[in-house]
């Protein structure tokens, strides 16, 4: 009989995929997503038919709904992929950020804990779905983070995030839930909503609109692609011992600069543009405010406990995801 698994937030970038990747494993998905901005149904549609997976739209911090999908149905864990996401938006407007990522954490977490304490259900895990920015700003003279790495957010986003780590730690270590946290770099790949970086460059740069590079673009970013990110979160999820953490990177560490510089790159390849390079749209911008110099992962422990292999090298990852956005033009 097919396990049942809650997924969070599955409507979205990195969650649809993940739900690929279950309905593939021959879970069956109960989703729960809000379908905000950056969730979408479309990103589901193969998957639904299926029959394998379902979608419920709601909150997570909907105390009633959370707990009546525990009372229907039997689950064998939960994956809380479901965050607000992005920096900018929450240097603008918090408050979300707080309501989700911590009261919908703690929420999620407190019925899980209800659920499990009652089912006898020993295979059960709660795995907390998270970010490498929870640790803050990494100079260039530092090793990579690690699971070793100590928390020091820095941006509202990062500090819900690391709140709502803590309290998924906590859950474990007080009430005895099986909890695993997982932190990743940056994901890229096909679906992600157009206010991240490389979406944003493809989209406006086949429209001939500007492309904004904040500063002079020095930040770097370790990126993973999607796909190798929830192979590594699905491993956890079925091999990791309750109360561990595991951290996912793609051990490509990449300027922003350089980064747009590649999508201009390729697009010249794939559809040049008539009025010249791509590259001549770049315009530098103002910097995000307390804009953090460097993030990268070290997924060593992940590669030796779990067997955690990444099958993108970065070009290619790259090249296929603008392929796929040019033709959702």
């Amino acid at each position: 009989m097919a396990k049942t698994v809650l997924v969070t937030g599955g409507a979205g970038f990195i969650g649809s995929h993940f739900v690929d990747l279950l309905v593939e494993s021959e879970y069956h998905v109960v989703v729960l997503d809000k379908l905000t901005y950056a969730g979408n149904q479309e990103n589901l549609r193969t998957v639904l038919e299926t029959g394998r997976a379902q979608l419920v739209e709601g909150d997570i911090c909907d105390n009633d709904l959370v707990g009546q999908l525990f009372k229907e149905h039997s689950f064998s864990g939960v994956l809380n992929f479901a965050a607000e996401s992005h920096v900018d938006r929450s240097i603008e407007g918090p408050d979300i950020f707080i309501k989700t990522n911590i009261e919908g954490t703690f929420n999620l977490l407190r019925h899980a804990e209800n659920y499990f304490s009652k089912s006898g259900n020993l295979d059960f895990r709660f795995l907390q779905v998270s970010t490498d920015e929870v640790f803050g700003e990494l100079p260039f003279n530092k090793e990579k983070f690690s699971e070793k790495s100590s928390y020091s957010p820095n941006s509202p986003y990062s500090a819900s995030k690391a709140s709502a780590d803590h309290l998924a730690r906590a859950w474990n270590h007080t009430y005895g839930l099986p909890v695993i946290v997982t932190n990743c770099s940056n994901n890229y790949g096909p679906r992600q909503f157009p206010e991240k970086l490389i979406p944003l460059m493809i989209n406006n740069a086949i429209k001939g609109k500007s492309l904004p590079v904040y500063g002079a673009g020095k930040n770097v970013r370790d990126w993973i692609h999607v796909k190798d990110h929830c192979r590594g979160v699905l491993l956890a999820f079925e091999c990791a011992e309750p109360g561990s953490t595991y951290c996912f990177g793609g051990n490509e560490e990449h300027s922003n600069i350089e980064i747009v510089k590649l999508i201009c790159k390729q697009l010249d390849d794939l559809l040049p543009s008539a009025s010249g390079s791509y590259v001549d749209q770049i315009q530098f911008v103002e910097d995000r405010k307390g804009h953090d110099l460097r993030y990268a992962i070290d997924d060593s422990r992940a590669v030796k406990e779990l067997g955690f292999t990444r099958d993108f090298d970065f070009n290619t990852g790259l090249l296929d995801t603008i392929k796929w956005y040019l033709e959702k033009v």
